[in-house]
């Protein structure tokens, strides 16, 4: 039988990589946008798994009837892997209101609201699993980005609740915290910056898009079912 997964953010890099390796596990996929069609990444998907389906699903996380729009789109289903959101700069005080909540929309609320609708689908299974893509600042903080921070944090935290809420139903729910990974998003590092980071990682590299997508695949592939509420970092040994 066929499994399905939902990646939320698949337009992103990392949400394009983390589909690759679900595809290559086996997994049919809902492949999530909000505003960038993903309708190139599903037509190479179908190219290459043929055996497998994959269907382009749309909601904007920051509207506030996103979750009940994209459950509408979703039938058989095991895994959600939430890879979406966006970073935001700046000084706290320089920060909007509005862009405050569209921030919490996006990583915290909406998701919450989508496992309301979805968790009766993922319970079906005897094993299913909810897998969020957090941040070593939800865990760290970090200046210059304190409402990113703050959201990622109530995300790690929920993970952690949540998990202990739905384990009696089989759900395992974890969230990956990755480091510094190698993607457009942190285009606006100069050569100088870059260099001076990868000196402070002790393994002395940048992550890579895959490294996330890897150990995505990992935690719902089956093989570590007995790990659940757990925030895992992946950081080159950035913060410990």
């Amino acid at each position: 039988m066929k499994k399905y997964a939902l990646v939320c953010g698949a337009s992103g890099e990392i949400g394009t990589a983390i589909c690759q390796h679900l595809a290559q596990q086996g997994w049919s996929l809902y492949v999530h946008y909000a505003t960038q069609p993903t309708t190139e990444l599903v037509e190479k998907l179908t190219t290459e798994f043929p055996q497998q389906e994959f269907f382009s699903v749309q909601a904007d996380f920051t509207d506030e009837d996103a979750a009940t729009h994209l459950a509408q789109q979703i039938f058989t289903l095991q895994a959600i892997v939430f890879a979406n959101g966006h970073a935001l700069y700046g000084l706290l005080e320089d920060i909007s209101a509005v862009k405050m909540q569209a921030l919490w929309q996006v990583h915290v609320q909406t998701p919450m609201l989508i496992l309301q609708q979805l968790a009766a689908k993922l319970r079906v299974n005897s094993v299913s699993y909810v897998l969020f893509i957090g941040s070593i600042w939800g865990a760290a903080g970090a200046a210059g980005e304190v409402v990113y921070s703050a959201v990622k944090g109530a995300q790690h935290s929920f993970v952690k609740a949540y998990a202990q809420e739905v384990a009696y139903n089989g759900i395992r729910v974890n969230a990956i915290a990755p480091g510094f990974i190698d993607t457009k998003m942190n285009g606006h590092i100069d050569a100088v910056e870059r260099e001076q980071l990868v000196s402070e990682i002790p393994l002395q590299q940048l992550g890579t898009v895959d490294d996330v997508a890897r150990l995505c695949a990992f935690y719902i592939s089956g093989q570590a079912d007995y790990v659940t509420g757990q925030i895992i970092h992946l950081n080159g040994g950035w913060y410990i």
